[in-house]
């Protein structure tokens, strides 16, 4: 006897638990609307008196599911709840396109939000959090619950201090991942309990899980400021790569993405900047401004890994979906770089204050649940990174697209000629087609040619994200004709105009093989919502980026071979299932590339995660503690040994100027009888300044209160600063350490024993910038009469 799959298994159980809630509902429906909205305050009574959200489940399911059918007209179907209760237990949730994720989510999010220690639900889209928060939101406050969008509203100028806190202090919250990674970040930097607006993370559900937390996971979220001293070899460096020869000057490895100066370009780079040695460390600069203007021409294309806008701003893609970054540039001076290739407005090249991956980030949450339509085929990973199953939940109606068999051809040229072709049957019968492509560039190609046919069409890409929703909510219309790139409205329906299901619904039509296969599942599930019929299929040639880069060599044989004897406006179709095969296994290849720089990524940011776990508890014993305990005759002593030890021919000249770039400028006498040799002498000379400094800052206080605020503002600012250096240094090791591996070095050994060596080098520049902070800066009162601190 055949035994049943884990996920059966698992479906079942959430099967029995809706068929409990299922009895409830003719009770619930009997009720008037103020005993409906009365189990909230009951539901939190009994939470009061020692029940667990547990034992509510049933009853507080039941009473959301009649408040959606009250308030917004919906009542959640069978397959609804049970994707709700997995939600609740913390799972992965895949629920296929149009099943109603949005309608899902009311249920947990209002059992987990009665706790009080708030509930969030986090989209990777503005648009979609708004509209969910304002629309989903109707049934928690009629309920009794408090509810808010966690970003300014459309057309609204700022979003104060004021209005987050009560964003995240409200018992639902929708958001965003960049905003609420962001604002993570910030509320980390206040420098005062006021300026805080978070508190612990409680219950999360993640919407397009698998793009928040797989697809961005590596990227960083990264807050810059303190910006450096902008390069003068930006331009001439840029000029210098036209001059240069591939495989003469420089080596360029498509497959490992990766580019090199050989030492033919090296002595070239020589003779054109006039320079005798560059490695003679006088010309660091120099070398760092070629590599990264060598990078920028070659391993970052326009239209692909970013764009430039109306504004003439470069502005990164996420390569998964094709969306613009907003805020997100690329460090080290990289994307001044490609701000020079473009000749587009140079941005400051800043250091990094704050850092984050959304890997670490969501790990953070009590409970940590998600939502997508094609999470199963990466659930290893979810387990391993998020300690989060995958389950997958039936469809209300039997699927009925057909997913057709992959056309492949061996010249883009041919696969461009085929798909045309076919979207021009498909559009003289009035299907309406979404082609999708993998990146601007292509879509834009793709648009030129539909004009060249006469075809009218729209084009959904980062260039006119604005009109997303417009765009997507026509796509399903008799003769419509969308190109668009992988970001194709996710989130949002495609609903079928009249007579469509009858010439057998929409068409999706993928351009080439994408990064992931979970990709490719997401854009099948474009079409055949609830039922509707419709086609699936991907045309690929063997010069798209997922075969060149991990197909099999053969692949690429074949093709040099063959390619000059193609005809384009005649495309011949491989039909050989070994093609197919091997296809597939180029991109089973590109997912397993991934998943490894996913997981190097989250092993590479543990040093940062842990020091930066050290420095927000000591950030937030100083801000939340009644007193800060501090033992300032401690600090003084080891930072003063500090000073002699690193000046073992200590002059009179070298002391005179310690004391006053740090000690006190109220110091006149020359130690000239002092013996300079000897620690012990040097270190209570220095105590002695330093302790008739303290008092004369003492005897200002008007109490102690005043005192510990004093000790409290000066540790923060050194531990920011501190900080601040430490993970900007910690973002250029994550580069540097890369090249070792050239050195038969492991890159991750060499950046966790590098970034231990920094933070125990932080810890010695901490007790540093205390004691100067303590002893150097002045205390005024301003003419309200208030006492303000000024630091040197």
């Amino acid at each position: 006897m055949k035994k049943p799959s884990l996920n059966r298994a698992r479906v079942k159980k959430l099967r029995r638990i809706t068929n409990q809630i299922n009895k409830l509902a003719s009770q619930m429906a009997a009720l008037s609307d103020g005993q409906l909205k009365d189990y909230t305050r009951k539901f939190r009574q009994r939470l009061q008196d020692g029940e667990s959200l547990d034992s509510l489940l049933v009853e507080a399911f039941a009473v959301v599911r009649e408040a959606d059918r009250r308030v917004l007209g919906m009542f959640p179907y069978d397959v609804q709840v049970m994707g709700g209760i997995a939600l609740y237990q913390g799972n992965i949730v895949e629920m296929k396109t149009g099943e109603g994720k949005t309608l899902t989510a009311t249920m947990p999010l209002y059992l987990n939000g009665l706790s009080g220690d708030g509930a969030m639900l986090v989209t990777p889209n503005e648009y979609l959090a708004y509209r969910d928060g304002t629309e989903m939101g109707q049934v928690y406050e009629w309920l009794g619950l408090t509810c808010r969008v966690g970003f300014a509203a459309p057309g609204a100028k700022e979003f104060t201090t004021k209005d987050k806190r009560a964003a995240y202090g409200a018992d639902i919250t929708y958001t965003t991942n960049a905003a609420l990674g962001f604002d993570y970040l910030f509320d980390n930097l206040a420098t005062n309990v006021k300026n805080k607006f978070m508190r612990d993370f409680n219950y999360a559900i993640v919407d397009e899980a698998d793009a928040v937390l797989l697809d961005s996971a590596v990227m960083p979220l990264v807050i810059s400021g303190s910006p450096r001293v902008q390069s003068t070899w930006l331009g001439v460096a840029d000029e210098f790569i036209y001059t240069l020869k591939q495989d003469e000057e420089y080596k360029y490895d498509k497959e490992d993405h990766a580019v090199w100066f050989t030492d033919s370009g090296h002595n070239v780079m020589s003779r054109y900047f006039a320079v005798k040695d560059p490695f003679n460390g006088h010309h660091t600069e120099l070398l760092r401004a070629t590599n990264l203007a060598l990078k920028a021409h070659r391993l970052f294309e326009r239209d692909k890994d970013y764009v430039v806008d109306q504004d003439n701003q470069v502005e990164l893609l996420d390569t998964a979906n094709g969306r613009v970054m907003e805020g997100m540039k690329l460090q080290a001076g990289q994307h001044q770089a490609i701000e020079m290739k473009e000749q587009a407005e140079i941005s400051p090249d800043t250091r990094t204050l704050a850092s984050i991956t959304y890997q670490n980030l969501f790990r953070k949450f009590k409970k940590l649940s998600g939502m997508t339509g094609t999470g199963k085929v990466a659930e290893k990973e979810f387990i391993e990174t998020y300690y989060d199953r995958v389950i997958q939940i039936p469809t209300n109606r039997p699927v009925a697209r057909v997913d057709l068999p992959d056309k492949v051809y061996t010249t883009l040229p041919e696969k461009l000629m085929a798909s045309l072709q076919e979207v021009l049957r498909l559009h003289k019968i009035g299907r309406p087609i979404l082609l999708v492509t993998a990146n601007v560039e292509v879509s834009e190609i793709y648009s030129e040619l539909l004009l060249q046919q006469k075809i009218p069409h729209s084009v959904l890409n980062a260039k006119n994200a604005a009109k997303e929703a417009a765009i997507i909510a026509e796509a399903g219309q008799k003769g419509a004709v969308t190109v668009a790139t992988t970001m194709a409205g996710r989130g949002t329906d495609i609903k079928l105009g009249p007579g469509v299901k009858e010439l057998g619904g929409l068409a999706v039509i993928g351009t080439e093989k994408m990064a992931s296969k979970r990709i490719d599942q997401q854009l099948q599930g474009r079409a055949g919502r609830q039922g509707d019929p419709g086609t699936s299929q991907f045309y690929v040639s063997l010069e798209d980026h997922v075969v060149i880069k991990h197909g099999a060599r053969w692949l690429q044989k074949y093709y040099k071979k063959r390619r000059r004897q193609m005809d384009p406006a005649h495309p011949k179709e491989i039909t050989t299932a070994k093609f197919r095969r091997a296809i597939a296994q180029a991109q089973e290849a590109s997912d397993s590339a991934d998943r490894q720089q996913r997981r190097k990524s989250l092993e590479m940011d543990e040093s940062a995660q842990i020091q930066r776990q050290l420095i927000i508890g000591e950030r937030n014993r100083l801000l939340y503690g009644e007193k800060v305990d501090l033992d300032l005759p401690a600090i003084l002593r080891a930072e003063f040994t500090r000073f002699f030890t690193t000046h073992p021919q200590l002059t009179v000249d070298q002391l005179v100027r310690y004391i006053l770039d740090n000690v006190t400028y109220q110091y006149f006498d020359r130690p000239t009888t002092l013996a300079l040799t000897d620690q012990a002498t040097v270190v209570n000379y220095l105590m002695k300044i330093a302790q008739a400094e303290l008092a004369r800052k003492q005897a200002s206080f008007a109490n102690a209160e005043e005192e510990n605020d004093f000790y409290r503002i000066v540790v923060l600012k050194a531990i920011d600063e501190c900080w601040v250096e430490e993970i900007d240094g910690l973002t250029q090791l994550q580069t540097i350490v890369a090249s070792r591996s050239t050195a038969q070095r492991n890159p991750l050994y060499e950046y966790h024993k590098e970034a231990l060596r920094s933070y125990n080098a932080m810890r010695h520049d901490l007790y540093h910038r205390i004691t100067r902070h303590l002893l150097m800066s002045t205390i005024d009162i301003n003419k309200k009469g208030e006492k303000q601190i000024y630091f040197v």
